[in-house]
């Protein structure tokens, strides 16, 4: 490529100049922590409900006895700790920091358990962003963890490139609505995490359908799907549609997201915390 700066480590492209193994190591865990399974929660846009949807899956796996966590990796833009009800900040001394702990026992670690006020925004560029979630990696006490989900921020940029690159992920969930433009760029995010070798190990598509409450009547209010040809297109096998569901909003809106049942989010989790 003619404007190639032959650092593979900052690119996602594949071309035949590209190097197998450009020499970026995983980001260490410190001597306290043990996690056994990383799975990233992404989206190619904003505005899909990723981070409900990492939130309940978060919960799912919990109910079914695993020890969970969350590492909020969305730092432009952070919702686990408003979705748990989380309002403390974060301990920790010059080494280490503490995990804030839900109401169920999921352990999170978001950027606005460290900020002063939740509404300051964070305006830092692409790699101070990806250095943060390095640390949340590194540098928290998770202690021991069954499986930790990754809300990572929506799109292909430099924060997935570093969740990719430096964190030993074992796959990903995409979230996406049923809308053709986001369809499309669901490709998008499956293709980007074929060319980094991570397994893409479902989909949810959020927002599917409004189920009347009076008739049962289901109506697809963005549109028919088209998530099941994309997931047989990739032989994606694990596929859920969750309903637009007012509770669910209160949930996140109250704090309160971990104690919202999901059928849909309960075989999703089963199925990715298989042993």
């Amino acid at each position: 490529m003619s404007d190639c700066n032959h650092d593979c480590g900052s690119c996602s492209a594949s071309c035949s100049e590209r190097q197998e193994n450009p020499g970026i190591e995983k980001a260490p865990m410190n001597d306290l922590s043990e996690v056994r399974k990383v799975i990233g929660v992404v989206s190619g846009k904003g505005g899909v409900g990723k981070s409900s949807v990492t939130s309940m899956l978060a919960a799912a796996a919990k109910r079914q006895g695993k020890s969970v966590a969350v590492l909020d990796a969305d730092i432009t833009g952070p919702s686990i700790p408003k979705a748990f009800g989380i309002t403390g900040k974060a301990m920790g001394n010059d080494e280490m920091l503490l995990p804030a702990v839900t109401d169920t026992g999921i352990k999170a670690m978001s950027i606005n358990l460290l900020l002063e006020n939740e509404t300051d925004p964070v305006v830092w560029r692409g790699p101070i962003l990806g250095g943060v979630v390095q640390q949340f990696w590194s540098d928290v006490c998770w202690g021991d963890v069954d499986v930790m989900f990754v809300d990572m921020p929506p799109g292909t940029g430099d924060v997935a490139l570093t969740v990719y690159q430096t964190l030993p992920v074992d796959g990903i969930i995409i979230v996406t609505s049923p809308q053709d433009l986001v369809s499309m760029i669901v490709e998008k995010a499956v293709k980007m995490a074929d060319l980094m070798d991570i397994p893409v190990l479902g989909i949810v598509e959020n927002m599917s359908y409004f189920k009347c409450p009076d008739c049962g009547k289901e109506h697809k209010i963005f549109g028919e799907s088209h998530i099941d040809e994309i997931a047989a297109k990739y032989a994606i096998t694990c596929v859920e549609k969750l309903p637009m569901d007012s509770q669910v909003a209160k949930a996140c809106d109250e704090g309160r997201i971990e104690h919202v049942q999901s059928p849909e989010m309960d075989r999703l989790a089963a199925a990715l915390t298989e042993e």
